[in-house]
């Protein structure tokens, strides 16, 4: 393990955006429990389109989105509040 400095743009919470020493761009920290639900839902949604139930997959991929997106807008607002152009 080693020790390194990074910039905290946020609160700590399950996706902070910090940005690690030598990055021109902060990323966002994505606890283990957090990532492993995502895969999940993932394969819930490649099951659904498996099975041809496209109605349900719809659903599962909409809560993807919506969760994605709320992730990708506290990121861009944190950098938005420290003048960080969006590498976007």
């Amino acid at each position: 393990m080693e020790r390194v400095e990074a910039e905290l743009f946020t609160d700590g919470g399950n996706d902070a955006v910090v940005r690690l020493a030598g990055r021109k761009f902060p990323g966002v920290l994505i606890q283990g429990d957090t990532l492993s639900s995502l895969r999940a839902d993932v394969a819930e949604l490649v099951e659904l389109c498996s099975a041809g139930d496209l109605e349900e997959a719809r659903h599962v991929a909409s809560l993807l989105q919506v969760d994605l997106e709320s992730r990708l807008q506290r990121y861009a607002d944190a950098l938005d509040a420290h003048g960080i152009s969006r590498p976007f």
